[in-house]
Order: C-alpha cells, then structure tokens, then sequence
C-alpha cells in the first residue's frame, strides 16, 4: 500500500443518496415508517371516592360499636352490640375487598384476576389461619363480657 488519496468511486455511494426521499406528507416508502402503537383510552380502573366512602364509614360505625362495650363493659346488652359490631366491620370487608377486586386489585401472594395461575396453597393456609385466629380471639373477648 503507498500513501496517497484514496479512491472513492469503488462502488460506495454518496450518504445522501441512501435517503429516504420525502413528500410533503412524509416518507415516499412505506416500509420506512415506524409502526403504530396503540394506546389504551379506557380510564384505569381504581375506587372512586363514592366507592369507597360507604366502606369506611360502615367500617367505623361497626369498629365503635365493637371497641365501646368491650372497652368500657356498658351493662348487659354489651356482648350483644359488640357482637353486631364485629359482624358490620366483617361486613364492610367483605365489601370492600370485593369492590377492589372488581378493580383489578389482588391480595398479596394471589394471582390476578383472568390469569389462570392456580393460587399457591401456603398463602391460602396463612389467611385461613388469620382469619380463624382473628374469629376466636374476638369471640372469646367478647365470651368474657358475661
């Protein structure tokens, strides 16, 4: 090889040649341009403040008429009204933990709604055991009124 200018006619074009050329309405091939991206236009689903107002209230109201008699043992019908208290706050779960899975919410550990994975037992087992622990300590606090 000797130094010297190189020649450039071997069979390289000019980089403005290899552009696309362009119409006043864009590119003239078709197979230059990006594809489409779609783009969801249904608002996300969340709870609205008219969902969730009603749930926290009626979880309030029962939590109180559960908290009071077994805090302050006001007479005889307290068992009764902490009893009713515990089945409204139960109540106001079970609400809203159905108005969250119409939205698309899932519990820790569970698959999503549609998904079609099975749940994973274990976790199953734990909120069973939860929930029976939470049942009996309530009933028997409220056992103890009498």
């Amino acid at each position: 090889m000797e130094a010297g200018p190189r020649n450039t006619d071997q069979g390289t074009q000019d980089p403005q040649d290899e552009a696309p050329r362009l119409s006043p309405d864009g590119p003239d091939d078709e197979d230059t341009v990006t594809p489409e991206v779609e783009v969801e236009l249904r608002p996300q689903r969340r709870l609205r403040i008219w969902q969730l107002a009603p749930i926290v209230m009626l979880a309030a109201v029962g939590s109180l008429m559960f908290a009071f008699p077994l805090a302050f043992g006001t007479g005889d019908g307290g068992a009764v009204v902490a009893m009713l208290g515990l089945l409204i706050s139960c109540c106001a779960a079970g609400w809203g933990m159905m108005a969250a899975r119409r939205v698309g919410h899932t519990w820790p550990g569970m698959p999503a709604r549609g998904s079609g994975e099975r749940p994973d037992w274990r976790v199953l087992a734990l909120y069973v055991t939860v929930g029976v622990v939470l049942v009996a300590l309530a009933v028997w606090r409220v056992a103890r009124l009498r």
